[in-house]
C-alpha cells in the first residue's frame, strides 16, 4: 500500500512538472490500448502489477510508453511514470522497489550508478560487467539492443564529402583551419571528454581552429549551418538525420558504451518471466537508426511519445490497434 502511494506521488509530479511547462508534453501517466499480435497475452501476467519508470527526456519517455503499452497488452495492470525527472530518480524507483521496469544504458549504469571510472571495452563485455555488478542490488539487465546512445562528432554531409572524412582518426590529416568544434560546456571539461578524446586521436588543442563553447541543442544547428565543421552529438538523437549530419566513427572506441537495455528488479522477474520474453521482442529491433527516427517524430514534428510508440510498434506488428 505504502509503495502504491508513493506511485501516485511520483505520477502525480511527473503530471505537475508538465504542467509548469518543464520537458515535452506527453502521454506519461497513462497507457495506450493496444491488442495482441506478436506480443501475445499472457495468462501469467493477468494478477501482475507493473511499474514502469523512464526519465524525462524524448528517447525514454518513448520507451518508457512502449515498455508500458507492451506488457499492458500481454495482460498486466501498468503504472506508467515515464517522464521521472533525472536519472538518479529513476534508479531509486527501481532500488526502493516503487518502480519494476526500466530503460536504461549500459554506460549509465556502470559509470554513473555503480561508479567505476574506467569504461569496458566492448558491447557485450561492458553490458556483462553492469549485469553481474548490479545483481548485488536485486537488478536484472536483460540482452542489451544495438542502439548505444553515446557521444559521438559529427559533420554535415556536405562537408563531409568534400573532406572526405568518415571516422576520426582521419581528422589528423585535415589543416588546423577546418578542424572546428562545437562543443557543451560540460563535455569540454570532462575527464572523458574532449581534450582526452583529442590526446587519443594524436590531436593537441593548439593544432585545432576555433573550438566554439555552445549549449547542446545549438552544438547541433550551428554543425549544420557550417559554423563549425565538428559538432558533439548524441547518437541516437532525431536531429542527426533531420539536419543532415554524419556521425564520424569513433575508430579507437575513446566513448564509453551505452547500449540500451531493460533492467526488471531480480523478484519482478522471477515471479513474471514472460516479461523477459515479451521485453525481448522489442530490444533488438533498436538500433541508432531506428531511434533516431523515433526520437525526430517528437522532436522535430511534434507528434507525442506515447503515440510514438504504439504507432510503432504496430508497425513492428508486436501490437494492433484497438
Amino acid at each position: 500500500m505504502v509503495a502504491r502511494r508513493l506511485r501516485a506521488l511520483i505520477a502525480t509530479a511527473a503530471v505537475a512538472v508538465l504542467a509548469a511547462g518543464c520537458g515535452l508534453e506527453s502521454s506519461s501517466g497513462r497507457v495506450l490500448p493496444a491488442e495482441p499480435a506478436a506480443i501475445e497475452r499472457y495468462e501469467q501476467l493477468e494478477d501482475a502489477e507493473l511499474t514502469v519508470v523512464a526519465k524525462n527526456f524524448t528517447e525514454q519517455l518513448i520507451l518508457g510508453n512502449m515498455i508500458s503499452i507492451a506488457l499492458s497488452t500481454a495482460g498486466a495492470d501498468v503504472t506508467n511514470l515515464s517522464n521521472t525527472p533525472g536519472s538518479f530518480g529513476a534508479r531509486a524507483a527501481l532500488i526502493d522497489g516503487d518502480a519494476d521496469v526500466s530503460p536504461e544504458y549500459t554506460g549509465t549504469g556502470w559509470i554513473n550508478y555503480l561508479g567505476n571510472d574506467e569504461p569496458i571495452p566492448g558491447e557485450e563485455e561492458q553490458w556483462q560487467a553492469v549485469k553481474e555488478a548490479d545483481a548485488e542490488n536485486g537488478l536484472v539487465w536483460l540482452p542489451p539492443a544495438p542502439a548505444n546512445n553515446t557521444y559521438a562528432f559529427a559533420i554535415r554531409e556536405e562537408k563531409a564529402e568534400e573532406l572526405g572524412v568518415t571516422k576520426f582518426s582521419q581528422l589528423t590529416e585535415l589543416p588546423p583551419q577546418e578542424l572546428t568544434f562545437c562543443v557543451e560546456p560540460e563535455f569540454a571539461s570532462r575527464n572523458d571528454g574532449f581534450e582526452p578524446m583529442l590526446a587519443t586521436y594524436g590531436l593537441a588543442p593548439n593544432q585545432l581552429g576555433e573550438v566554439l563553447t555552445l549549449d547542446t541543442g545549438v552544438v547541433y544547428t550551428a554543425t549544420a549551418n557550417g559554423r563549425c565543421n565538428f559538432g558533439e552529438v548524441f547518437t541516437t538523437d532525431g536531429r542527426i538525420p533531420g539536419l543532415n549530419l554524419r556521425v564520424l566513427e569513433d575508430d579507437r572506441q575513446f566513448f564509453p558504451l551505452y547500449n540500451l537495455s531493460m533492467v526488471v528488479r531480480t523478484e519482478v522477474l522471477e515471479e513474471y518471466p514472460a516479461i523477459e520474453e515479451i521485453l525481448g521482442q522489442i530490444t533488438p529491433r533498436l538500433t541508432n537508426e531506428v531511434l533516431q527516427e523515433l526520437n525526430a517524430r517528437v522532436d522535430s514534428e511534434g507528434q507525442d511519445p506515447a503515440i510514438v510508440a504504439r504507432d510503432w510498434l504496430v508497425d513492428e506488428g508486436l501490437v494492433a490497434m484497438p
